[in-house]
């Protein structure tokens, strides 16, 4: 049974690794922000491993420098615009409701 001291180990552990690597995420990690640390991942594990790329050109009946070049502006913007931020619909929803002085 893991005592008190396992427990404040393990989360100092883990929000060590949070700190030191990007993708590992953090409790207020958005959906958003999460399909994009994977896409990115992925991209760039496609782009390291040779094999991986010479198969999708083989695939997509393209070079391998165009696959990789491809890839790597995918990379920008993996999952498109991000969506607007909770605050920002917040500010503006509060200026919408006040009435217009003049």
């Amino acid at each position: 049974m893991a005592t008190l001291s396992d427990r404040a180990n393990i989360n100092s552990q883990l929000e060590h690794l949070q700190a030191k690597y990007v993708g590992t995420g953090h409790a207020d990690l958005t959906k958003f922000e999460w399909a994009l640390n994977i896409h990115r991942d992925s991209y760039a594990s496609y782009i390291g491993h040779h094999n991986m790329t010479a198969y999708f050109a083989l695939v997509e009946n393209q070079s391998i420098g165009r696959v990789k070049y491809e890839f790597l502006q995918k990379m920008l913007l993996p999952c498109g615009i991000p969506p607007a931020q909770k605050e920002d619909e917040d500010a503006e929803m509060a200026d919408a409701t006040e009435p217009a002085t003049e």
